[in-house]
């Protein structure tokens, strides 16, 4: 199931950038690059930490992608 996220639209609203954001929620500009481009999935501990510095709550900006298993019609 991918994790999709809206990383980059919240941090733009913050006026910040990449290497700012990371200073905030502790992590480096080059994490949360992966994380916007969705190659790299937050641990918890960063996704709260994350959903804090934006105001929001995880699920406004992690949103995980549930794929169909049903029977195919």
């Amino acid at each position: 199931m991918p994790l999709r996220n809206k990383l980059k639209e919240y941090r733009a609203a913050l006026g910040v950038n990449q290497q700012q954001f990371g200073a905030l929620v502790g992590t480096s500009r080059q994490t949360v690059s992966q994380i916007e481009r969705g190659d790299y999935s937050p641990s918890v501990t960063l996704a709260l930490k994350i959903a804090k510095a934006c105001g929001c709550a995880v699920e406004d900006i992690f949103i995980l992608e549930e794929t169909d298993h049903g029977t195919k019609e």
